[in-house]
């Protein structure tokens, strides 16, 4: 049915939440916006900044107002699961932002609620939503590879954006926090093909000199159930001026029938600039030079937001005013993505291959 008075609740007013908020004040089928965070001053700015008819300090709150329909739930990630809950009991529809936890028993929660309210929540893993990897969806839907054997994944960023990051959440490593959405994406490709197991290599270095967990570089290889072999890999550790703004990846896909390779890290357009480009992520960290287009969510450009995350945004937007169907990524897929990803860090870890699914 179509709706066209859609209250939105937009709980955790960070980032991610700022660029949700926005782009739902945009949308003409969105009537209502509630903006909250635990943090009632940064709820209020960006209440204004948006134009939003509410904010507060209080999520539970917000989540129950009668004149929220739908609930976007953009909290740091150890702490999505009571929100998505509460919607979900309210027969609220969710957007939950990736991963859909850092545990297998939270997910576990979420997935046991989501099944007795028959409830709708998608997962945020925008990487689905960029023109590039759209369209190597469409490739795949046609069967134009065959069968894929074989496929790589990998990622860098520079450490001032892991920093950052960590500095936010020290659990949040670049494996679970980033290489989840490449684990995503190739499931995606495969889809009806799941991982069966992981070895994993990675090594320490800059980031634990600085008293963190997380690994320089890690390297895994993941089969799936058909034997397909893919390599995934991430090193978030580049030096605080390589020029992307976010995630610059390659993706590789290796078929029967065809290959595919796609580069996505945009050295096409590039800036120089002695005035110093603002870096999307990191507060007063500006580079001389940047690769425009990696920022990992998209850009605003003349007044609107262009990229990845807008694209998202909007789809979910559109199927709660239409029905239209999209291709967000389903909580039963974000479970296996994280049950991936936490394969990878065991299996770093040990020096031994990790079988899935893990026991629980």
């Amino acid at each position: 049915m179509k709706q066209d008075n859609i209250g939105i609740a937009v709980v955790g007013a960070g980032r991610i939440g700022t660029l949700r908020a926005r782009l739902a004040s945009k949308h003409p089928s969105v009537g209502y916006l509630a903006i909250s965070d635990k943090d009632p001053a940064r709820a209020k700015a960006l209440a204004e900044q948006a134009g939003a008819d509410r904010h507060s300090g209080s999520n539970e709150d917000v989540i129950a107002d009668p004149r929220v329909t739908a609930v976007i739930v953009s909290t740091p990630e150890q702490e999505h699961t009571e929100p998505i809950l509460q919607a979900l009991r309210l027969k609220k529809p969710v957007l939950v932002e990736k991963p859909i936890g850092f545990s297998l028993s939270d997910a576990d929660r979420i997935l046991t609620t989501l099944y007795e309210t028959k409830g709708d929540l998608r997962v945020g893993y925008s990487r689905r939503y960029k023109e590039c990897f759209l369209r190597a969806k469409e490739q795949m839907v046609h069967g134009r590879l065959g069968q894929v054997v074989g496929g790589l994944a990998r990622v860098y960023n520079s450490r001032a954006q892991t920093f950052a990051i960590l500095k936010r959440d020290p659990h949040a490593t670049p494996v679970l926090d980033v290489l989840t959405y490449y684990v995503d994406l190739m499931c995606w490709f495969l889809e009806g093909n799941r991982p069966v197991e992981v070895v994993a290599r990675g090594q320490h270095g800059i980031f634990k000199a600085a008293g963190y967990s997380a690994h320089d570089a890690t390297w895994a290889i993941v089969t799936f159930a058909d034997g397909a072999v893919v390599n995934f890999g991430i090193s978030y550790a580049l030096p605080a001026q390589f020029p992307t703004q976010g995630q610059s990846d390659r993706v590789e896909l290796l078929g029967t029938e065809g290959t595919m390779l796609i580069d996505d890290d945009h050295k096409e357009h590039l800036l120089f600039s002695e005035k110093g480009v603002p870096h999307p992520y990191v507060p007063g960290h500006n580079l001389q030079m940047a690769f425009l287009g990696s920022n990992s969510a998209g850009d605003w450009a003349m007044g609107d937001f262009c990229g990845s995350l807008g694209n998202e945004t909007r789809a979910w937007l559109d199927h709660l005013a239409t029905g239209a169907p999209t291709v967000h990524t389903t909580p039963e897929q974000a479970r296996v993505n994280l049950e991936t990803t936490i394969a990878i860090e065991r299996a770093v870890a040990t020096g031994k291959p990790v079988r899935l699914p893990l026991e629980t």
